[in-house]
């Protein structure tokens, strides 16, 4: 019974030290969830806008679609499993331009009738 345990917790543990040696460096990037996180909160500034009247229907659907454009930026970036840091930059450098492109467009002083 004894010796039952000990190979028991030798095989844990082998299987869990296999495991960190096969992982790739990167592969759990601190990264994504920010990213993710600021594409929620510019989607949600668009839909802020959409429901104020400051986003005009045509100003909507171009920063969906540019929202859409991030997102296969992001699919593409994460198909070989990791982010690289060029590929962390450019989707970076996509959201500041989108967010530019909210702010600009929420501030143009045309609003939609509600």
């Amino acid at each position: 019974m004894r010796r039952m345990n000990v190979v028991l917790i030798a095989c844990l543990w082998l299987g869990l030290m296999a495991a960190a040696a096969n992982a790739e460096p990167g592969s759990d990037d601190p990264g994504t969830p920010r990213i993710e996180r600021r594409e929620w909160r510019q989607e949600q500034r668009i839909r802020q806008g959409w429901q104020s009247g400051e986003l005009r229907r045509g100003e909507r659907a171009r920063l969906r679609a540019g929202q859409r454009r991030i997102d296969r930026m992001e699919w593409r970036a994460a198909r070989d499993g990791r982010f690289s840091g060029m590929e962390r930059r450019r989707i970076d450098r996509a959201q500041d331009r989108q967010s530019r492109r909210i702010y600009r467009l929420k501030h143009n002083r045309r609003t939609r009738v509600i």
